[in-house]
């Protein structure tokens, strides 16, 4: 390192922990109501296709509001966004509280809406930790941040078993006191990388120059098969499970828990894997293994053991391909234009978590107690972006060659 570097060494960890620990925090608010779903089906007497659309609720703003966090966080850096977020999520999970004492639908779906800013702190997240790293440790940098989508194991286990404890209210109460706590955290202990630099270009300009940029759509693509299907499975996994194995709500709870736990241990495992083989070849056997897993989940294996096995190995490869691309996006996207460009991709992560719960909702087959036209799909899915990771993304590898 020569004088004119600046020393990235002295408060890396703890800035990299400190995010970590806020993008945990923010994504159980996200996902708050997701475990929660057969509760409020059970109280408002819901069809599947409204238990499903208040389910995927949160996911719409957390995805699309990614996309200004993302070019925010190149303009004002983390520190500031990640606290001004964690402190604006916090009153709408109170308000959620609120709409489901009064029973209303209604209410539920509109502070759910806004309830998913909590999921845009992905965005801020990965350029903050991103200038903190040098490019050869980026993969695992953005890896190990990324595991803080261990937030959703987290609510999938304890929000159910904390209304059990503490009542239905009071949850809510503590998990807006764990945001605002955290927020405060964040503005105290976190600093901005000495590498970074503030980009005080027009917005705008600045989101349109990062989608003409190929790699953001070919990689968004890829994110929204990979990590959309994360958030998907941890939002209706808990409705499924009830549907097609009755769990109950805490049992259903756990086995939720349990699938989110692997994907967000495979995360950082697909950024070192990515830093020392190559996104691409990660990549291509993530999707390959969702594709085939999904088949398998299809056929519904008995509990515990082949279900809970199938389930397990599918987390597992969704949660190295949200690592892989990601690790992709570090290499590839330009320094001065990684917000966006993870604003972006985070952005089509998150709606492609939005819309499966819907066509889950829509092609559940009651009779049969089946998601099976669901599961189908994804396999489709995950093979035609295989096959795209294969053959067209070679402009992009070349380019950065």
């Amino acid at each position: 390192m020569t004088s004119t570097e600046p020393d990235l060494r002295t408060g890396q960890t703890r800035n990299l922990a400190l995010a970590t620990l806020a993008f945990a925090v923010s994504f159980w608010a996200w996902n708050v109501i997701g475990p929660l779903g057969v509760r409020y089906a059970e109280q408002l007497d819901l069809s599947p296709s409204q238990k499903s659309l208040l389910v995927a609720m949160p996911v719409l703003v957390g995805s699309l509001g990614r996309i200004l966090s993302g070019t925010l966080t190149d303009r004002l850096g983390g520190r500031v966004m990640f606290t001004v977020l964690l402190l604006i999520s916090a009153p709408f999970v109170l308000l959620v509280a609120f709409a489901g004492d009064q029973g209303s639908y209604a209410m539920l779906l509109v502070f759910g809406f806004f309830l998913g800013i909590a999921g845009t702190t992905f965005a801020v997240g990965i350029p903050f930790v991103n200038a903190w790293f040098d490019k050869p440790r980026r993969g695992f940098a953005t890896g190990l941040f990324g595991a803080g989508m261990g937030g959703t194991a987290l609510s999938s286990f304890f929000t159910p078993r904390m209304v059990e404890w503490f009542g239905y209210g009071l949850t809510h109460v503590l998990i807006a006191a764990a945001l605002v706590a955290v927020a405060v955290l964040s503005w105290l202990g976190m600093r901005d990388s000495p590498a970074w630099q503030p980009n005080r270009d027009p917005v705008v300009p600045k989101l349109a120059g990062a989608l003409r940029l190929p790699i953001t759509w070919q990689l968004s693509f890829l994110y929204a098969v990979t990590f959309g299907g994360f958030v998907a499975f941890s939002t209706y996994l808990p409705t499924y499970l009830k549907d097609v194995y009755d769990f109950d709500l805490a049992a259903a709870g756990t086995r939720t828990a349990g699938f989110a736990v692997a994907a967000v241990a495979a995360r950082p495992l697909g950024g070192v894997l990515s830093d020392k083989l190559g996104p691409k070849l990660v990549t291509i056997v993530s999707l390959l293994g969702t594709a085939v897993m999904a088949g398998v989940v299809a056929l519904q294996p008995q509990p515990e053991i082949p279900a809970g096995a199938a389930f397990i190995l599918l987390a597992v490869f969704l949660g190295l391909g949200t690592g892989s691309v990601f690790a992709w996006v570090a290499q590839l996207a330009p320094a001065e234009r990684v917000g966006s460009v993870t604003g972006v991709v985070g952005a089509a992560g998150g709606l492609g978590g939005y819309f499966p719960p819907l066509v889950m909702g829509a092609t559940y087959n009651a009779q049969d107690h089946s998601y099976t036209t669901g599961l189908v799909l994804l396999m489709v899915v995950a093979l035609l972006a295989c096959a795209f990771t294969q053959w067209l993304i070679r402009p992009a590898r070349r380019a950065r060659t």
